[in-house]
């Protein structure tokens, strides 16, 4: 795993690694305004329906997602964006292995 330096360029897909079986995050910045995590989901891996009180937008770097939206599965291929609005009920799949960055802010 390669270490964030602010001021430097860097490919997301280097920064985190898959984890067979698992999921791995790193928080690359949090303040009281939002978050940018990077993730890396290994196939067979998902997170249950939740909300979450900032709009998000999600950039898949590797492989492809299902994501699920107020019930609707949708699928998000790499190079892909796709925006969860606040307080909208959402789910994810790994029916492959996938890496996301995800940016939450503020509406």
């Amino acid at each position: 795993m390669t270490k964030f330096e602010k001021g430097k360029a860097l490919n997301p897909n280097e920064v985190v690694g898959y984890q067979d079986g698992g999921i791995v995050s790193m928080e690359l910045l949090h303040n009281e305004q939002g978050s940018i995590t990077l993730f890396a989901f290994s196939k067979g891996q998902q997170l249950s329906p939740h909300s979450a009180p900032l709009d998000a937008f999600i950039q898949v770097t590797d492989g492809e997602m299902i994501m699920v939206l107020d019930g609707e599965e949708h699928l998000v291929k790499s190079g892909e964006v796709f925006m969860i609005p606040a307080t909208h009920v959402h789910a994810v799949r790994a029916d492959q292995d996938f890496k996301m960055i995800i940016t939450m802010v503020k509406s």
